[in-house]
Order: structure tokens, then sequence, then C-alpha cells
């Protein structure tokens, strides 16, 4: 066995065990804090790609698994929303080849639009879940993660946070990085059609394999004590909240869980007999107060307080005394903006000049609300502007439903506004509808990413380029129109005008390259 220590941040850790484990495919949609560890296994000679959006990304991978190969599957908290639909049905179905998700939650929004906690998918899914607390854990679990799947037939949640994702840390490697397995097809249509008749019984199995994955981990090696065993204050808690609360509280004996969900139930029970006093110290939701305190055993929930925001050293002192006190407001830094040179910059200069009611989506260009734009009035979920701008368009009067545009990224129509474009084509608003897709030819938000109208793969690689016009005309749009709205910002705001004028729907592609993609397709020349 060799050994390689190296210093990795916990995506590039993840990728590593990946790696190391001879996963076949990983697959997933760039999200922060996700997106280096997709970034990094094709660095290490790993295939990886990304695929339209989290639910394909997660469907493409079960296909890995039913072949018997490793998969690993990547993106941020919100996109495990996208992809619920195969999660809860692949937990009653299984893995045949390891099957490992990673959901990297934001605590603190620090780029998303909510901090929603993950950790209540693996309750719900009814699937096992690791939280690495550092760089090495996140390497070490990636790989415990693998050999889980496949010794109880179940995808495994592995669940980072933004602080474990960015973090670097030293990392030994000790796993000699093994080959993807040669995989083979066996039909076994009873477990993998998941029809009521086989739905049933398949039900009643993955509630006795959470048993038997809760004996496991009460057994495991999984659940350390760390501290003075004689300490009279326990405390139970799992990922970065670990690291907090060893420094916050250094005379406190600490359980710490690396499988939080199902949860080591026994080994929680002992620990808290030897305590005087014992508190769960958790980011997000008190997801693991409520499930200890749900089996009668007397632990203490942080206070509402701590609900919000990532926890540090300062606040876990404040939970542990039950100190309500607020925070001192966060000094003013100096707002986001639109990048100088942006081509979306024109464009929200004449929606605001317009006067256009605009839905807007998720994106750099999500910044077109704030000032000296203020051109954007909604902001849901990835996709949701045609949705929302057409829900609008039904609904206000003529006069104001004229104003509406729906103002959308390429790489997210592709991920989620094409159902969008359906609907608009289906149940068209009577006044007719405009959608502007914002094509700067890159996944900008995430950092220059490709995506499939790009025309190249993860690695730079040539790809087949999605046609966004003839897309857009094939689903039954009545115009699309490309302009260069930098260059040609007159010709865009007289576009506008005619179209919204009209009782027509269709498209108009706002087409400049992001400057930063241009910058970073030029370093790729040169290497080349």
């Amino acid at each position: 066995m060799s050994e390689t220590r190296l210093i990795l941040s916990g995506d590039e850790a993840v990728a590593a065990g990946a790696y190391a484990s001879g996963v076949s495919l990983g697959a997933g949609y760039p999200g922060t804090p996700s997106t280096e560890i997709l970034e990094h296994l094709s660095k290490l000679g790993g295939r990886a790609q990304w695929a339209p959006n989290e639910k394909v990304a997660l469907e493409v991978a079960s296909g890995v698994s039913f072949a018997g190969g490793r998969s690993i599957v990547t993106m941020k908290h919100v996109g495990l929303n996208v992809a619920a639909d195969p999660l809860f049905t692949l937990a009653y179905i299984g893995a045949k080849g390891g099957l490992v998700i990673v959901s990297a939650d934001d605590p603190g929004m620090a780029s998303s639009q909510n901090e929603q906690d993950n950790r209540l998918y693996a309750a719900s899914a009814h699937i096992p879940m690791l939280e690495p607390s550092d760089s090495q854990e996140a390497y070490d679990l990636a790989i415990k993660a693998f050999e889980l799947s496949e010794k109880f037939s179940t995808p495994v949640l592995l669940r980072m946070t933004t602080r474990v994702c960015h973090s670097q840390g030293i990392v030994n490697l000790h796993k000699t990085p093994e080959k993807p397995a040669a995989c083979h097809f066996e039909k076994d249509v009873k477990t993998r059609c998941m029809v009521p008749a086989f739905a049933k019984p398949a039900h009643v199995k993955l509630v006795q394999k959470m048993k038997d994955l809760a004996a496991w981990n009460d057994s495991s090696d999984l659940v350390q004590i760390i501290g003075d065993e004689k300490a009279e204050l326990g405390i139970i808690t799992s990922g970065a909240a670990f690291q907090h609360a060893r420094e916050a509280a250094p005379e406190a004996k600490i359980l710490k869980l690396a499988m939080t969900w199902p949860l080591p139930y026994e080994r929680i029970a002992n620990f808290v007999k030897t305590c005087k006093r014992v508190v769960a110290v958790e980011e997000g939701e008190k997801f693991l107060a409520e499930k200890i305190r749900a089996k009668g055993i007397a632990v203490e929930e942080k206070k509402d307080l701590f609900l919000f925001g990532e926890l540090n050293v300062t606040k876990v002192k404040k939970l542990i005394a039950g100190d309500e006190t607020p925070e001192e407001p966060p000094k003013p830094g100096r707002p986001p903006a639109l990048c100088p040179g942006c081509p979306h910059r024109a464009t929200f200069s004449t929606l605001r000049d317009l006067g256009c009611i605009v839905a807007g989506d998720i994106g750099c260009y999500s910044l077109g609300l704030m000032p000296p734009f203020s051109a954007i009035d909604s902001i849901v979920c990835m996709g949701a502007s045609i949705g929302t701008g057409l829900g609008l368009r039904h609904t206000l009067p003529e006069e104001e439903a004229r104003k509406v545009v729906s103002v959308i990224g390429d790489s997210t129509f592709l991920h989620s506004g094409l159902t969008g474009l359906v609907e608009m084509a289906y149940n068209r608003p009577a006044t007719g509808h405009v959608v502007i897709i914002l094509d700067n030819s890159t996944t900008a938000m995430t950092g220059l990413q490709e995506n499939p109208a790009t025309g190249r793969h993860l690695d730079m690689s040539e790809a087949l380029k999605v046609d966004l016009e003839a897309v857009c005309k094939g689903i039954g749009m009545e115009f699309v129109e490309v302009v260069n709205t930098t260059t040609e910002q007159e010709k865009f705001a007289s576009m506008l005008k005619t179209h919204l004028a009209e009782n027509k729907i269709g498209v108009i592609i706002a087409r400049r390259p992001c400057v930063l993609q241009m910058k970073k397709l030029a370093k790729a020349a040169k290497k080349a």
C-alpha cells in the first residue's frame, strides 16, 4: 500500500477518494460548493461529466450502478430537490455497484437561495448518510461510502457543507487506486422495475435494511468519543460543527458521529449516561437533537437563534451556554455586481428603461436585480423564470401583462427551462410572451463550466453543441431571434418593443460570450 500526503480541499479529497475506489463515472451539475469534485476527478484521470441537471445525473449514475460500476453524483443542496424523484425510488431499488450522492449544503447561504438542511433527505428517503468534518474524513468517508453502498445495496448520501468543501487540510491518500470494475448486466426485473407489485415488498426490505444499518453503525468505528472520559459536559456533534465544538469547549467530552443516519442510538444512550449534561451542537436544523430526543434520550437542543447561518467558535460557546444575545450586525461590505464588460449589462439596462416586469432566474445574471439596473422582480429556483412569467401574463391586466418578460441563462435553460417553454407553447397567454435567453457560452456563476450548448465536455474535449435556436423553434416558438445586446442595444430595444406589443410567443437569444470565458478559452488554446 502506497501513501501520499497532499494538501487538499474537501471537494478535492472526495474526488481522490472516489478515484481510489475505482469509480466508473462521476456525473453532476455545477453548483457551489460542490463543483470542484468532478473537476478534480477529471484531473486525476477519472471519467467525469456535466449533465444537463441533477436529476439526469443521478439517473445516469443509477444505470452505472445497475451495470455493476461505481458512480458518484455531485450537486449543491438545492440540486437534490431536482434529483429527489429518482432518489426516493432508488432507495427501494438499491445499488449493485456503489452509488454515492454528494449533497454540498450551504449554511449561511454564501451562494444560494436558501439554506435547507439535506440531512432531512436521508431520513425521509431512508438512505444512509455520512458527514465528514475535514478533508481527511472527506477522503476516508468517500471510500467508506462506496463500501457501504455495496455491502447494504443502497445509495449513500455524503453530506458536505461549504466550510468542509472549501477548507484545505493535509490528506493521507492511503489507498492504492483501484481500476474501475469490469461491468456486466444481469436481468433483475423484480428489483429494478418499481411497479406496485414489486415496490411493496421492496419497501418492507428497505425498512429492515435501515435497521441493519443502524445496528452496523452502533458497532462501527465511525463513532468516536473524544476528550476527558470524566468530563461532566457532553457534546454530540458531526461535520464542521465538530471542529468548532472542540475549540469552543475543550473541557467537554465529545461524541463525534461520522454516520449521522441511521443514528447509533445505543452508543448515544450509553454516552449520555456518563455525562451530567449533554448538548447537541449542529448546523442547520435540530436534526440530531430531535431524532435523539424522540428516542427518549435526554439531550439539549440548541435555541432557535442558532438555526441560521454557519456556526463558529463564538456561536458554539453561546449555544452551549444557552445565550440568545443577538449578534452584532455584519459590517457593510461591497455589494456584488455584474462584471465590467459583462454582456448582461446592456440587456438589463434595456429592460429597466422599458419598465419591464422581469421574472428572473438562477445564475450570475441574478445580479441584474442590483443597482444600477434594479431590473429583476422575482427569483425562485432554476428554470422558474418562464413559469413565473407565464403566471403573471395569465393573471395581470393586459397593460401590465404586456410588460412581462422571462430572463434565463443558457445553462439554466437546458437545466430546467425546456419544460417551461413547452408550457408556454401549450398554455399560451392571450398576450403572448417573451423569453430572453442570456447566452454567454458558459455556466459562469459556478466558475465557467461547460454545458450542452458550449460544444465542449468537462475536460474541454469536443462535444455536440446543442442548437438553442433549433430547440426553441422545434418546441413551437413563433419567433426566435439572436442579438448581441452589447453592440446592438438599440436593435434589441426595438425588437423587444415589437414583440411585447404583439400576441406571439417567442424567444430572443442575447448572445455574447462571457469575457472571463473568452480568457479561459484563450489560455486553453495556448496550452493545446
